[in-house]
């Protein structure tokens, strides 16, 4: 299976249905970025401490890895960065380039495979801002180590992911608050029977896989991050109530 094209595909429909991640951000969100008031998600509800930013973003060079959508990127851009968004979804997109003409905003957006970023050249960037996305990539291993090397020394990797721990239960039920342990991690969606597919994803939404804390954590030690703060989040979810089901960490790309 194509997992980049099947998925570039289900994130178009979801423009289309208005999935929340999918709907750009507004005018007055925009406004207050341009005066300093703006904050960010790379998970689902907890916001992204200010201090993991530079204090000025003017200037900034920053890379939305797999944050297309016309949220994020405009946000940035509006508060003064120099903002690359780089997404597998034409549609998403199409949501900031939508957002950079209405508001007057200078954005580049690249389409492509977040596992590769070879259009960039080695260190060009001075953040990387990664919100939950992985987890619709087979493979977290070369992200990691693609945003380590478009990074510059003392450049900051953002990065939001999946409790990996969620795979365990059998998706429908637990939508419901029932569960039942029913996968064995690590999740891989194209594993599936096409029924099974069929029953936990439908016809419009992505495939998704888990990835174990030792590839999404120790992945960025490995690759020569020096990890300088985690948090986690919630989903809103019943699940959500008993566990976190997001982690979100701050990596620092050491000076030379």
């Amino acid at each position: 299976m194509d997992v980049r094209k099947y998925n570039r595909e289900k994130w178009d429909l979801q423009v289309e249905y208005g999935n929340p991640w999918t709907i750009p951000a507004s005018p007055e969100v925009i406004s207050a970025a341009r005066k300093g008031e703006w904050s960010l998600l790379l998970t689902e509800q907890k916001a992204v401490p200010r201090e993991w930013f530079p204090k000025d973003l003017h200037g900034v060079d920053i890379l939305c890895l797999a944050s297309g959508g016309g949220q994020q990127g405009p946000v940035l851009a509006a508060a003064g960065a120099n903002v690359t968004v780089f997404d597998n979804s034409p549609r998403q997109l199409e949501q900031d380039k939508m957002v950079a003409r209405r508001e007057g905003l200078t954005l580049i957006t690249v389409e492509g495979d977040m596992r590769d970023l070879s259009m960039f050249g080695d260190r060009s960037f001075d953040l990387v801002f990664n919100p939950v996305s992985n987890v619709f990539c087979p493979e977290v291993m070369p992200v990691w180590r693609e945003a380590f090397r478009v990074l510059r020394p003392g450049g900051v990797l953002l990065a939001g992911f999946d409790n990996p721990c969620m795979y365990i239960f059998d998706f429908q039920l637990a939508e419901k608050g029932v569960f039942e342990v029913k996968y064995k991690l690590p999740f891989d969606a194209t594993k599936l029977s096409a029924e099974e597919r069929q029953q936990e994803f439908g016809n419009d939404s992505p495939l998704e896989f888990s990835h174990s804390l030792e590839e999404q954590i120790g992945g960025q030690l490995q690759v020569g991050f020096v990890l300088t703060g985690l948090y986690e989040d919630q989903q809103n979810t019943p699940l959500g109530k008993y566990m976190p089901g997001y982690l979100a960490t701050q990596a620092v790309k050491p000076a030379d």
